[in-house]
Order: C-alpha cells, then sequence, then structure tokens
C-alpha cells in the first residue's frame, strides 16, 4: 500500500546491505516495529539482500542470525526516554565504524537525530516517522518538545521518509512541505487456528471480548472498561497488556477492572500462538488506540477474521473502512458491545468482510516490495531534499518556511531536558 510520490530516480538491481535500527529487534516479541521488522527483513533477505538488525539486549540471549538476518545485540539504559535513545546511539555508532550498509531504515523519528552521523558515513537513511508521538498523554512538556524537534530533524536529514497512514503523509505535507513514502503494515491471515491455548485460560471460543493494548491514556483502556462495566454483556472481557513506565494508569485500569468479575486481567501476553488463539477466537476486538497511523494490533484482529469496535478516529477508520464500528465515549461503547453479543450473524459477516480486507491491502509480500523499491532508489542517490548535488548522499536543501510554523496543538519549539 504506497501511494503519494512520482518516483523518476534510477535503481540499482545488485544485492543491497541494508541495516535496521530503532527498535527493539528480533524476533519480535513486543510491538508493530518489531513485527515489521521482521517480516519485511525475512523477505528483503529471500530477495537477496543482506540485512542486520540492531536488537537491544534482553535477559534471553540473541542469537547471531534469525530467518537470515544478521543480529547485533547492544544494552540501552532502562528509562521511559533514554532507553530508545541510547540504544539507537551506539547501534548507529555499531553501523559507522563497521563495513557501511548502502541503506539505513530509522525506525521512530525519535531516533533521527542520530541520522546525521550516518549521513557522515556516507550511509543513505530512510526514517520511519511512526505516529505523533508529541500528541501523546505519556509524554510532559519536555517529551512532547524532544518529539516534536525530532520531526523536523527526521525531516532535515533523512533521504527519505515513511509513514504507515495517509493521515501522517498529510501532517508531514501540511506542516513540512516534505513529501512521505505511503507504506503501510501487513498482517498475517489466520485460517482454522488451534483453541488448545485457550482451555489453558479457561476461555471458549467466541466467548468473549478482546483487548490488546499498552496501558497508556490515548489507547483508552481505562475507557474500554468503563464502557464495558456498565454494559449488559454476558461475555467476559479479556485485557491482555501491561505498561512498564505508567504505575498510576495501570493502577486506574486495575481498580475499575476489580469491581466487576466479568473482567479478566491476562497482564502481558508474550506467547505469540496464544495471541493468535486470543485474536482469532474473540467475539470482538476493542481497539481504543487514537494516536499513530495504522496499528499492528488492529491489522491483526482483522488478519484473524474478527470483529472490530474502534476508537473513531481517522486513522482507524482509514484501516476498517466501513467495516468498522466506533465509539468514543464508555456509553457508546457499552451498546455496541450489547449489540455484537444480540447480532451473532451480523458480527460473522462483518468479521468476514474485515479479513478479506485485510488480505487485499495489508499484504506483507507487498509491503516488502515497496521497502526494497525505495532502499534501491535511496542507495543510488535518491533524496526528497535533493535539487542539485554532484555525488550521492550529499543535497543542498534547506528548511522550508513551513519549519517555522507551529501547529496550534503542539508544544513550544525548543527542548529542555
Amino acid at each position: 500500500m504506497t501511494a503519494g510520490i512520482e518516483h523518476t530516480a534510477p535503481t540499482s538491481h545488485r544485492r543491497l546491505r541494508i541495516a535496521m535500527i530503532g527498535t527493539r529487534g528480533v524476533p519480535a516479541a513486543y510491538g508493530g516495529f518489531e513485527t515489521a521488522v521482521e517480516e519485511i527483513g525475512r523477505r528483503l533477505v529471500d530477495r537477496g539482500h543482506d540485512v542486520t538488525v540492531y536488537c537491544r539486549r534482553t535477559a534471553q540471549a540473541v542469537p547471531k542470525e534469525y530467518l537470515g538476518m544478521k543480529l547485533v545485540e547492544l544494552p540501552a539504559l532502562r528509562h521511559k526516554i533514554l532507553e530508545t535513545l541510547s540504544h539507537t546511539g551506539l547501534s548507529v555508532l555499531h553501523a559507522t565504524l563497521h563495513r557501511p550498509a548502502d541503506v539505513a531504515f530509522v525506525f521512530n523519528a525519535a531516533n533521527a537525530p542520530f541520522v546525521p552521523l550516518l549521513r557522515l558515513r556516507g550511509i543513505p537513511s530512510v526514517v520511519h516517522v511512526d505516529g505523533l508521538e508529541w500528541k501523546r498523554d505519556k509524554w510532559g512538556g519536555a517529551g512532547r518538545r524532544y518529539y516534536r524537534w525530532a520531526e523536523e530533524v527526521s525531516v532535515r536529514e533523512a533521504d527519505a521518509l515513511i509513514a504507515d497512514a495517509q493521515g501522517i503523509v498529510d501532517y508531514y505535507r501540511d506542516e513540512f512541505s516534505i513529501p512521505t513514502e505511503l507504506i503501510s503494515y501487513g498482517t498475517r491471515i489466520l485460517h482454522d487456528t488451534p483453541t488448545d491455548r485457550l482451555a489453558e485460560l479457561g476461555l471458549r471460543p467466541g466467548g468473549y471480548h478482546l483487548v490488546v493494548a499498552r496501558f497508556e491514556p490515548e489507547n483508552h483502556v481505562d475507557i474500554i472498561v468503563e464502557g464495558y462495566r456498565a454494559s449488559d454483556a454476558r461475555l467476559p472481557l479479556v485485557v491482555v497488556g501491561s505498561a512498564p513506565y505508567a504505575a498510576g494508569h495501570t493502577n486506574r485500569i486495575s481498580d475499575l477492572a476489580a469491581s466487576d468479575s466479568r473482567i479478566r486481567m491476562l497482564g502481558s501476553v508474550w506467547d505469540q500462538k496464544q495471541l493468535d488463539q486470543l485474536y482469532t477466537h474473540a467475539a470482538t476486538y476493542v481497539h481504543g488506540h487514537s494516536v499513530g497511523g495504522t496499528n499492528p494490533s488492529l491489522l491483526r484482529a482483522m488478519g484473524a477474521g474478527t470483529k472490530v469496535i474502534a476508537w473513531d478516529v481517522v486513522f482507524n477508520r482509514e484501516v476498517l473502512g466501513s467495516d468498522g464500528a466506533y465509539f468514543s465515549r464508555a456509553d457508546s461503547l457499552s451498546g455496541l458491545i450489547e449489540d455484537a453479543e444480540t447480532n451473532p450473524e451480523h458480527v460473522a459477516a462483518v468479521a468476514a468482510a474485515l479479513q478479506q480486507r485485510a488480505e487485499q491491502l495489508y499484504n506483507w509480500d507487498s509491503v516488502t516490495a515497496s521497502y526494497e523499491r525505495l532502499a534501491r532508489r535511496v542507495a543510488v542517490g535518491y533524496s526528497t531534499h535533493r535539487q542539485s548535488s554532484g555525488r550521492a548522499g550529499v543535497s543542498t536543501w534547506s528548511l522550508p518556511d513551513s519549519m517555522t510554523r507551529q501547529p496550534s496543538t503542539a508544544p513550544s519549539r525548543g527542548i529542555t531536558l
């Protein structure tokens, strides 16, 4: 799913050395970026490329190679903001001191301040900007100012930007007058999924509503729990998730859930087979995410063939289309949950339509092909900033006037950490 830019830059058909920087790494067990790196990286290897993935050090040893991808394990500081930045800094340092890649994919605009180091080493860089992080409630003033500044750095320094939703493309066009590659995520289409791992949890197919989310304010898990508590639902609500740096918000959710015996808090579930079964056999998947682009958990539910009730925001409507059911308050969610239980035939039809939509629009092979085409262009000198230059990797671009204005909802410019 790629759109928005006319491309005339030359391409190369040689084997590329590709670095993937800025995520927790693979094997994927945490979030959307990690899943994307695994699915795209393994397919780039299958297409003949040399792929290196930078991974954060964990309690479990990281193998030297996984699905054909070379893995480099490096430490990170355990801190809400510095964990990502410290690991990316070490990853970029490693990438510049060893045999340079032909192109580096840097995930998360927060990591963009390290891109100039890659450029100094002559490594063309593409930044996947993710969502609008400065809008997330979990960040204080300093964090929001940092993320807003990092957006500007990504616009100024990266040779190309990737966005996974049209709303993000529109934002970068309107705010920064910069073209952005629209490349969404993919998802797996699940059929004939077993049920044995459900039995371990005391659940039965079609016998529960599901939430899978980090406990962050903009994911509205508390609103979902409130809405469910106010409903006359017969089926339990199963909540999967936690938050390593949000004890207060997590406690609020736990307190709300504790007063209703129908709500089951499972905490984090890392077993991907068990997660597949949870998604596939849920009566509904309730998605409260409101900030960001195309959400991988939302796609996973679609690929599993499950009806989705989603927070009413442009990104979710873009993914679900007319087959989604939408809420923006606890009381509106209550009615949607009750309707789902009383109209199982309609639920089954919507679930099938969503799975078909996922299969048509969110295919990992197509996503990988878009990454490969972009990597080939950037590797031979393509840059969104290029006006005229004498050699690949050097541009003579300056900030557009739009960089000096600020959206009405943005924090003040500058950074104080």
